[in-house]
């Protein structure tokens, strides 16, 4: 007798099938901490970079969200599985994911500067557990997983809100939010572990780039996977969380 596919066995698979690219990732991720702190010329491309951000400010947010949550993912999907042809789905998802990704990174960034502003920024271990605590346990279950699922639902069923109606109950969030909420703390807890041990000033491109990648990966094995080339193929479980939460 198979076992039931509760929410929690669903987010234990999605994170067993994601623990490959997932390791990868945190690798890289580690490995920028590491260079940050121990290699000078690493910290001083990062601290131009972090000055770019800062002198940027919010249109550096928007534009490398948009990047990653739209831009980049039908390239790859263009390049890789429709052999360079556009088609008209490749268009209206990146209408669709622009706003939605650039609102997105729009809310991290201001996450980051009002956890920041309330615990500090200075890196130690009390408060970098805390900022995680409130950022995965906090700000995802309650805004960031509904978020990217109930978006992506409501872009599925054609824009309708007489469709969204129903997904807006608790058995619909239990069923599909906490499936990506345990593939997304597998992942990203480590990620934010590493994000929030560097200065505010790069926390948000560091997030990008981890996104960017994440985002990268998880386009390919979506694609590859279900075999199929369409720019709007179906999302398996296991790679719900880059549309996510995605995140976050």
């Amino acid at each position: 007798m198979s076992r039931q596919r509760t929410p929690w066995l669903i987010g234990w698979e999605a994170t067993k099938a994601n623990a490959a690219p997932a390791f990868v990732l945190q690798s890289v991720m580690l490995a920028i901490l590491l260079a940050y702190y121990f290699h000078p010329p690493s910290a001083a491309f990062l601290n131009a970079l972090a000055g770019f951000k800062q002198r940027q400010g919010l249109t550096f947010v928007l534009i490398a969200s948009a990047i990653v949550g739209a831009v980049l993912p039908e390239v790859f999907v263009i390049v890789f599985f429709q052999r360079g042809r556009i088609r008209l789905q490749n268009a209206r998802n990146f209408i669709f994911n622009a706003p939605f990704w650039a609102f997105d990174g729009f809310l991290v960034n201001l996450m980051y500067r009002a956890l920041a502003e309330w615990l500090g920024d200075r890196t130690s271990v009390p408060i970098v557990a805390a900022k995680i605590c409130l950022d995965q346990f906090g700000y995802n279950p309650f805004f960031a997983a509904p978020f990217g699922i109930w978006g992506y639902a409501w872009k599925n069923s054609g824009y309708s809100f007489a469709k969204l109606r129903p997904l807006l109950t608790w058995q619909y969030y239990r069923e599909h939010a906490l499936p990506v909420l345990i593939a997304t703390w597998a992942v990203w807890i480590p990620l934010m572990a590493v994000i929030y041990s560097l200065p505010l000033a790069l926390q948000f491109p560091l997030f990008a780039l981890a996104l960017a990648f994440w985002v990268l990966m998880m386009t390919y094995m979506t694609n590859r996977f279900a075999g199929k080339i369409e720019a709007d193929a179906e999302l398996p479980i296991s790679v719900v969380g880059d549309v996510k939460a995605l995140k976050h």
